[in-house]
This record gives structure tokens, sequence and C-alpha cells, in this order.
């Protein structure tokens, strides 16, 4: 039997089903989505990594970076060169973020962890495109990153208790190598090595305590190391002693001037009389708070703020050495050094002003000394820490910022070695023996993960191949010979001390990175190498990008704003 249907019946089925569509989103700004923006991404992370690639190795080239206002830097060290470019594409923001955390937690590696990094991702988009899921890749990426650490704790690492004292050395001479002051390496490493010894506190080691100070004029090689704090400051007035013996030293971080009334307190008097009792007592407060001080057998007195001429007198004669406008870090690190407490303030609970003899720190010498071209204040024999400086010299200024930066680098580098007494051979070697080792474990695999691992371990060839390249040397013949190299090693018994070939880039051949001297802190590879793991996985993930617009105001145009008379004011 057939059943005939109004035609009305389909019209409002028609409509019935229209209204069940949804309308849609309506977004103010762009979208982009799917492998557009994954290739975007992965383009803006080479792009990033490709200017910081020629300042990688003992033989990379440094960057001038010139900002808005004219001001120049010359640097050679990853995460400076990232700060200073002021990126605005959010996925490269991630990996300048990563050079600042790397130069944080390890201080060294900043600028081989961005190109890993870049280097993972771009070798994970080509798998994207040959359609393997997103989320198959950050599976074997993960995978690979767990093996690769755990072969570098249980084959590459060597202790520094076996390899001796020279270990130190020559971790600082690494790290120096590829800086400005490569040239001057035996001197700059022993220098840093003494420096990280001397603030030894149990078994940490706070390179915080050592002060750099520059000044420019003479040469590098005039730098010098200083037992105890340097303080770039001069003492108040001339007539105080220079040396102090057992100093006894107040930090404080308030004024030592002419009190004067708070903004909006007034004080009103009928007669003339009250008024100079009035000031009297401005300058009596002030003495009253010196004498305090000087009463609890303080002899040095250092202050963030200022002291006028009245008030310098008091300290005169009392044969104590004042100084003013220290810097604030300065004033803490010396707290922590003497024993003192950082006063912010004389009141106490009660509501009086008061200044305690335990608030004191202690030290064996305080005294003014004339080192280059500046007077300096220097506290020695600090009681509760020790404490050193190192003050360089350079031919300008651009050139001790970069000095200051190396020094800083090889100090975290000292530090981690000896924080966690291991060391791994550097010159790419630990990247090669990773290359083959994952190469190898990938074919293992019987799942997905496998093409993933095997393009991890491709990427960290970018290592030895961007160390040749340069050094102006032939990248595929070196490169293919340590390969060569670590894969004998971990195939043949006999073969088994070639793990520790690595790069000599001066030469352009292959030797024994281990009788060559050249290490790096073990930290700082695994670190580095979970980074950069953590910052191409985050990048990877993103497979949708929404940027809203800025919100726009009423714009008139010439014509508008001058007939509606908006311009009349």
């Amino acid at each position: 039997q057939t059943c005939a249907l109004p035609i009305s019946f389909f019209k409002s089925f028609r409509v019935a089903r229209m209204s069940t569509a949804q309308a849609a989103l309506v977004l103010q700004g762009q979208r982009s989505s799917g492998q557009t923006v994954r290739t975007q991404n992965v383009m803006a992370a080479s792009s990033i990594a490709n200017i910081v690639k020629s300042s990688l190795g003992p033989v990379g080239l440094d960057k001038m970076m010139v900002d808005d206002v004219g001001d120049v830097t010359i640097t050679n060290d990853g995460a400076t060169i990232l700060q200073l470019l002021e990126v605005e594409h959010p996925a490269a923001k991630v990996l300048v973020e990563l050079a600042a955390l790397q130069d944080e937690e390890v201080g060294d590696g900043t600028t081989s962890v961005v190109i890993i990094a870049a280097e993972l991702l771009k070798n994970a988009d080509e798998l994207v495109k040959q359609k393997i899921h997103p989320t198959s890749i950050i599976a074997g990426y993960r995978l690979a990153m767990k093996e690769a650490v755990k072969y570098i704790k249980e084959h590459l690492t060597l202790k520094v208790d076996d390899l001796g004292e020279e270990c130190l050395i020559n971790c600082a001479k690494t790290c120096m190598s590829s800086k400005l002051i490569g040239a001057d390496d035996d001197f700059f490493s022993k220098m840093v090595v003494d420096a990280a010894k001397a603030i030894k506190v149990g078994d940490v080691y706070p390179i915080k305590a050592v002060n750099v100070l520059k000044a420019h004029g003479k040469s590098a090689r005039e730098s010098m190391l200083i037992e105890g704090y340097a303080l770039n400051c001069t003492i108040a007035a001339q007539q105080m002693p220079r040396t102090i013996m057992k100093a006894k030293i107040a930090c404080l971080d308030f004024s030592l001037q002419k009190v004067k009334m708070k903004m909006g307190v007034q004080l009103l008097c009928e007669d003339p009389a009250e008024l100079e009792r009035m000031r009297d007592r401005e300058s009596d407060i002030t003495k009253e708070r010196i004498n305090k001080i000087l009463a609890t057998g303080a002899n040095v007195i250092l202050t963030t703020g200022g002291i006028d001429d009245l008030c310098l007198k008091y300290f005169v004669e009392a044969g104590a050495i004042a100084v003013r406008r220290c810097l604030r870090q300065d004033l803490k690190r010396i707290a922590k050094a003497t024993g003192a407490s950082f006063v912010t303030s004389l009141a106490n609970i009660e509501g009086e002003e008061s200044f305690e003899a335990s608030l004191l720190g202690e030290a064996e010498e305080v005294s003014q000394v004339r080192i280059s071209d500046d007077e300096l204040i220097l506290v020695k024999g600090t009681k509760a820490r020790t404490a050193a400086s190192i003050i360089l010299r350079g031919p300008s200024d651009m050139y001790t910022d970069e000095m200051e930066r190396s020094i800083h680098d090889a100090l975290c580098v000292i530090k981690r070695v000896l924080e966690s007494k291991s060391v791994v051979v550097g010159g790419g070697c630990v990247e090669a023996a990773l290359s083959i080792y994952l190469e190898n474990f990938a074919t293992s695999l019987s799942s997905r993960e496998q093409l993933a691992i095997a393009e991890f371990a491709k990427s960290l060839l970018v290592i030895p191949k961007t160390l040749s390249v340069n050094a102006a040397k032939d990248s595929a013949d070196l490169v293919a010979k340590l390969r060569a190299y670590h894969n004998s090693s971990q195939t043949k018994k006999e073969h088994e001390q070639l793990k520790n070939c690595g790069l000599d880039l001066y030469e352009g051949v292959v030797r024994d990175n281990k009788k060559a001297g050249v290490f790096e802190p073990a930290i700082s590879k695994i670190k580095s190498l979970k980074f950069a793991t953590e910052a191409a996985i985050t990048i990877l993930r993103i497979d949708d990008m929404i940027k809203i617009d800025p919100p726009r105001g009423e714009e008139k145009s010439y014509q508008q704003a001058y007939a509606d008379g908006s311009l009349n004011g």
C-alpha cells in the first residue's frame, strides 16, 4: 500500500532539520588548526635555533645585539642572545624560556638545548606528514628520553674521584673554550676552581657568594681572585680609619640622615623658640639612633641609604668605618657571610627603638684598599661563611660584561661537578653514543614508537654536525667516522674504550676526548635532554591556535573628526 503525504509535511521536516544545526562560532580573531599551525610552530622554532646555531662549540662565533636605545651587547651565551631578541611568536617563546631554564638550572649548555629541541620538532613534523599521530611520536620521544638518560648514567658517566683534581680545571676549560676568554683558559680555569672551593659550605657550593666586580682597563690576564668579600664602595669620610681588625659589622637598610617629617605631616607652632627646639630634636633623633648602634660595639656600619655630614662626625669620633649607598644584594651576602642580621628598622615589639649586639656580624678585618684604579672595601675572615671576589679587567665594558657571563657559566659548571661528582666526555661524544644506542633500541621495538625513537636518535646528531660545520670541517665525513667508532665500541667488547671518542675541532679528526681532557658535567647533558624533549613535546601537542584580535576603539577619519568638531578641543 502506498501512503500519500502532503507537501507541507516535507517542508516542516526540512525546517526542523535546519533548526538542529548549530550556528558557527564567531571569533574576534584568527584561528589556524591542524597541520598549518604545527608547521608554523616548527618553522618558528627552527628560525630561533638557526640564530644561535653558529655560536655553538669552541670555534663558535659571537653575536652583536643592539637594542632600541643603541646599547650594544656582544655575547656567545645562548640564553643571553634569546632574552635580548624579544621574540613575539608564542611557540618560539617556549624555546626562549627553555634556554633561560637551562641557564638557571645548570648554567651551561643553553645553546645546545635549543638546537636539540628545534631538531626534535623538525623530525617530528616530518613523521606527522607521513600520517603518524602526534600522540605516538610523543610516547616514542618520552621512551627515548628515559632510555637515553639511563644509558648516560650507566655507561657514559665518569666519577670525579677516579679522574682526580685535574678534571675540575678541564671542565672549566671546556666551558670557556667557546667564550671570549678561551685564549686564557689556563689562567681563568684555575681562578674559577679556587673561587668555587673557597666558598664551600658543607657539601654545597653557593656560587652567589663569589662577588664578580668589573673594571675596564689593563688586560684580561690582570684579573685577580681576592679572598674575602669586595664591596665596590668607599668610606664615607676621609678622617675614618682605613683598616679595622676584629670588626663588628652592622648591616642597615635605612638612611642615617636628619629626620624629616613624612609627606603631608605638618607641625604648626606660634613661638619661634619652639621651632628651634623642633630642629634640634630632628638632629637628636638620628644622634640617638647612631649612639644605640655604636653602644653595642659596632665599628663597621654598612647602609643602603645615605649618611649626612652631621651624622658622619659621630662615626669619626667613635673611630668607626661607615659606608653608605651599598647595594642591597651585596649587604645581604655580607650579612650571610659574617652572621649579621639585615636590619630594616630599629623599631622593636614595644614600639621603642633599640639595637642589640646579637644583630652584629663578625670579621677578622675590614679595610679599604686600592686595587687597580679603584678603591674597594674588603671584608676578610668572615665568621659564618667564607667569601671570595673576582675582579675582572678588560679593554672595554662590553668585553668585561662578556667575561662576567663566561665566569658565571664556568662557576656554575664547577658547582655542578663538585656537587654531583660525575662528568661525561664532551665534543659530541655523548650524542653520537646515544644516537647509535637508540637506533639499535628502536629496532628491538615492534610498536609505532619505533619510528619516533629512530627520529630522536637522528636528531641528537645535530650537535656533532653543528660543531663540525662551525669549525669549517667536513661534517658528513667527521660524523660518519664518529658513529663508526661508537658503533664499534657498543657491538665489540674489545673496542669498548672507543666510547670516549669525540671530535677534535681544531685538527678536524676524531680522538679520545677523555685523554684530551674534554669534560662536561653529567647533569648538564641529562637535564638538557630532558628539557629539550619536554619543550618539543609541549609544542608538538599544539594543533590549534586562536589569536584574539586586540579590542578596537572607535576609529574616525580626519574628515569625520573635523565634521563633528572633536578637533576643536
